[in-house]
């Protein structure tokens, strides 16, 4: 599907991306606090959130779920 974009429209696109990346930082900002007082309360340890994100990892890179 070859489309040509307006300016406006490619501005537009430009501006949902940048809120995108707004977004995904403070998502990850919030989730390395939650991590990090986890870890600082003693109610997990650094290498038990490693082990969980390297399966999990793992699971997503061998998924048994159609992708698109």
């Amino acid at each position: 599907m070859n489309r040509v974009y307006t300016a406006m429209e490619e501005v537009g696109l430009a501006a949902k991306l940048a809120d995108l990346k707004e977004e995904h930082y403070r998502n990850t900002l919030a989730l390395s606090t939650i991590i990090e007082l986890l870890i600082e309360k003693n109610i997990l340890t650094r290498e038990e959130v490693e082990k969980k994100a390297a399966d999990l990892d793992s699971f997503m890179e061998n998924s048994p779920y159609p992708t698109v």
